[in-house]
């Protein structure tokens, strides 16, 4: 049976080294911190053993009441002007709205009295063999015509209104009439007065028989 060295060394008088003796560990007292020896990395120890935790600095700014900076005369001064600049231009835009469907309705009711006015009274020939040229609203139109109205048109005894694309030849009194009512109606009016530039479509150069064959 072999014997082990710690026994050897007993047999010959050894002894076993004592045992260092382990203080109980004192808790400190209420209020007091704990000693070195109960503290983590030379941080104090909490009782439940959690070691402290310092607050989140944003956590800590948090509790700061919020210090806004004081506005100053300027800052106030120019608010209220872009406050009253903006009112205006909304001002500005209701009216010009409301001008607008002011003149609309205008129009309408002008147009509607118009027609009541030339109802079934054009003179427009179904057998008319002649064109008369005018310009009106920057375009070159035509209406076709009788010799004998184209003389009486050239003359200022008819006239031409426009109402719905089509153009009708009235007679010069109801031609004022009309103008009275809704001037744009007013396609061609002849001042037999007038120079020869005032309306060069008068001239004959510029009349075309419809059975003309080129």
């Amino acid at each position: 049976m072999t014997i082990s060295l710690r026994d050897q060394l007993l047999g010959l008088g050894f002894k076993d080294a004592p045992k260092p003796e382990r203080k109980p560990q004192q808790k400190p007292a209420p209020g007091k911190s704990p000693p070195p020896e109960q503290r983590r990395g030379g941080k104090p120890v909490r009782a439940d053993n959690r070691p402290h935790r310092k607050p989140a600095p944003h956590a800590a700014a948090s509790h700061k009441p919020a210090q806004d900076k004081p506005r100053t005369r300027e800052d106030i001064d120019l608010a209220k002007a872009y406050a009253i600049r903006a009112q205006r231009e909304k001002d500005e835009r209701i009216e010009a709205e409301r001008l607008k469907q002011e003149d609309a309705r205008k129009r309408r009711e002008a147009k509607a009295k118009l027609a009541g006015l030339i109802a079934g009274k054009g003179l427009n020939a179904a057998d008319a063999d002649h064109v008369r040229h005018f310009e009106y609203g920057g375009k070159i139109k035509r209406i076709h015509v009788t010799a004998d109205q184209l003389r009486a048109l050239n003359a200022g005894e008819l006239g031409v209104l426009q109402q719905d694309g089509r153009y009708l030849l009235v007679t010069a009194a109801l031609l004022a009439e009309a103008e009275a009512i809704f001037a744009p109606a007013v396609a061609l009016k002849i001042d037999p007065n007038a120079p020869v530039e005032a309306d060069p479509y008068a001239d004959p150069q510029y009349q075309v028989p419809d059975d003309l064959v080129w």
